[in-house]
């Protein structure tokens, strides 16, 4: 029976609504908008049993926001323009804003070595690494998961203390929570503040991403989405070490909207922001069909959608590849798309945008459903609405 009631709830806030916060969104949709979203999203919710979602568009330099379904099959509540979804490892661009932001402050190079920031690194053959290779999984072979026995900062440094490379630095590519984990560490300390307290209190609020948190605060805690395992059990990310650098971030559709248009430099940012904030799409390194940024993965645009689905498949994060670097290092471009892919047990994130045209997605979803379904829809949704865009 309370199957039942959840399916129906879920049925009735399935109902498309676009949301307008004042100072995220503009209005209500173009039919044509809402339609081609609506068109895409719905059938696979259905198909992957997803409860809740939030898909954020901009068109024509416009953000819209729409919500479906509920944000707890328990409490049928539904998805709103507060409802907050685990970005997973989407965090990572911010963790790279972050970074960038260090450098235009002076406070660090990405030519610098990691031991020059981590004393207890120096000597071993980690802290030789450049920092540039940390922010594009390049160090030299790190496994993709901090390993189950470091349960803090002390074990972690041993760890990486004993790390012996498979690869020199800056030749071989291996997606690692690690390797940008422990640059997001490198780059508190440089700013003498604890990692959470540096992105809630100055990067979230500079951005104008009023509704994003590392540490939920209990406030808003029932503006958190629940997830779901695939199997449908309920689930949320549990903490652990280098979880808040990584994978930690947990936000709305419209602040994450703020965050891409951000990165098309179409809200008003603090100069020094918004250079850092364009440097995260410099291009190091070509790796398979797309160029590796600091995180942010670009390719040429127009791209064919195999290219997307190839250099976001499990292959490229779960299976290493080489990389020729590429010097210098590639300008940023407005002529491409680039995106980062995010997961976490219970939810699923994908974020994707074109400078050129001024079009960008934002998918959330309160369930880890299959990559190459994101990287599809998105591609359906703004191609079908590149003739909107001007």
């Amino acid at each position: 029976m309370k199957r039942k009631a959840a399916c129906l709830a879920t049925t009735i806030f399935m109902t498309l609504t676009a949301t307008s916060p004042a100072s995220h969104a503009t209005g209500e949709p173009p039919a044509r908008i809402r339609q081609t979203v609506d068109a895409v999203v719905r059938p696979i919710m259905t198909k992957n049993r997803i409860a809740g979602m939030a898909v954020g568009v901009v068109a024509d330099g416009k953000p819209y926001v729409f919500n479906y379904g509920v944000a707890s099959r328990a409490t049928g509540r539904p998805v709103t323009a507060n409802t907050l979804f685990e970005l997973g490892s989407v965090s990572k661009t911010l963790t790279a804003t972050l970074v960038s932001y260090a450098q235009a402050s002076g406070r660090l190079s990405l030519s610098d070595k990691t031991g020059q920031y981590l004393p207890a690194l120096r000597g071993h053959p980690f802290g030789e690494v450049p920092l540039v290779d940390l922010g594009t999984h390049t160090p030299g072979g790190l496994p993709l998961q901090v390993p189950d026995d470091i349960h803090d900062n002390a074990q972690l440094m041993r760890y990486l203390g004993a790390w012996r490379p498979t690869h020199a630095p800056g030749t071989y590519r291996t997606y690692s929570n690690i390797s940008i984990g422990t640059l997001g560490l490198i780059t508190a300390k440089s700013f003498g503040q604890d990692f959470a307290t540096l992105m809630q209190g100055r990067l979230f609020p500079a951005l104008g991403m009023t509704h994003t948190y590392i540490n939920v605060p209990q406030a808003k805690m029932a503006d958190y989405a629940q997830g779901y395992t695939k199997a449908g059990a309920p689930i949320r990310m549990a903490p652990g070490v280098l979880a808040a650098e990584a994978y930690g971030v947990k936000s709305t559709a419209s602040d994450m909207l703020r965050f891409v248009r951000a990165n098309m430099a179409m809200v008003p940012l603090e100069g020094k922001l918004q250079r850092a904030v364009l440097a995260t799409h410099t291009g190091y390194f070509k790796a398979g069909p797309m160029t590796q940024d600091l995180i942010w993965e670009q390719y040429p645009y127009p791209v064919p959608l195999q290219s997307l689905l190839d250099g976001n498949s499990a292959a490229m994060v779960l299976h290493g590849a080489p990389v020729a670097p590429i010097t210098p290092p590639q300008a940023p471009s407005a002529h491409a798309w680039i995106n980062k892919t995010g997961s976490t047990n219970g939810f699923g994130a994908y974020v994707a945008f074109i400078p050129q045209k001024r079009m960008g997605i934002v998918i959330l979803a309160n369930k880890n459903f299959p990559m190459e379904e994101r990287v599809s829809a998105a591609y359906r949704i703004l191609t079908a609405l590149a003739g909107d865009a001007r």
